[in-house]
């Protein structure tokens, strides 16, 4: 387990912020011992809390063509057929991972291949399981073409506490399955579009884990 380096500096400047808030409380109420102890306390879960989002498990990934992973943990939300109206402009299978902030907010490659299409669309922070969030809030749009031509679409989108969307990929960049292509704080969601002839193998609640659960097979 390492510590993802979207929280490094957040988490110095927070380690920072805290010492000298608990100093500064000891040094102005020194008699208040109580009130330390509980300061204390209280930032020492914080911290925890804040440290458990950025973390960032190490795993082998099990990488298989005909598999389509997980690109992020959390829980299942959408299994359906749905129109891809953006790039794809075809029906498709769509799947929805619901992260909460208790998630590792990583998210990988569901699948091997050279990114066709990517987008970033600014937008609203709707609750991320709310029907229109897939449309309407702050989101990316990442295309990848496998070496057999098949085409997968993924997007991150921005959730009500999820305000900043981080991702690492460029249109013509080639990624392995299981690859990082960006990160999303503090509670989101992503939707994947696969074809019409996908197998599968999840259903509505289940718990994924990014870039191990095997959600479909091609």
């Amino acid at each position: 387990m390492i510590i993802h380096r979207e929280g490094r500096v957040l988490l110095f400047v927070l380690l920072v912020v805290l010492f000298a808030l608990n100093w500064a409380i000891s040094y102005f109420l020194p008699q208040a011992i109580a009130i330390q102890n509980i300061s204390i306390g209280i930032s020492i879960v914080f911290y925890l809390l804040i440290l458990q989002f950025f973390r960032s498990p190490v795993f082998t990934i099990n990488q298989n063509e005909k598999h389509v992973i997980a690109p992020a943990d959390g829980k299942v939300v959408v299994i359906e057929e749905a129109d891809e109206p953006e790039y794809l402009k075809s029906r498709r299978k769509q799947i929805s991972i619901f992260m909460s902030p208790v998630n590792v907010h990583v998210n990988r490659m569901p699948v091997g291949g050279t990114i066709s299409y990517f987008k970033y669309h600014p937008g609203k922070y709707l609750v991320a399981w709310h029907p229109k969030s897939s449309t309407e809030n702050e989101r990316t749009t990442v295309a990848t073409k496998m070496p057999n031509g098949t085409e997968v679409l993924f997007r991150q989108i921005a959730g009500a506490l999820a305000r900043r969307i981080k991702w690492y990929v460029q249109q013509g960049q080639t990624l392995k399955q299981g690859d990082e292509f960006g990160f999303i704080k503090f509670g989101s969601r992503v939707d994947i579009f696969l074809p019409l002839d996908a197998k599968i193998n999840v259903k509505i609640g289940d718990v994924t884990k990014g870039g191990r659960t095997v959600i479909a097979e091609l």
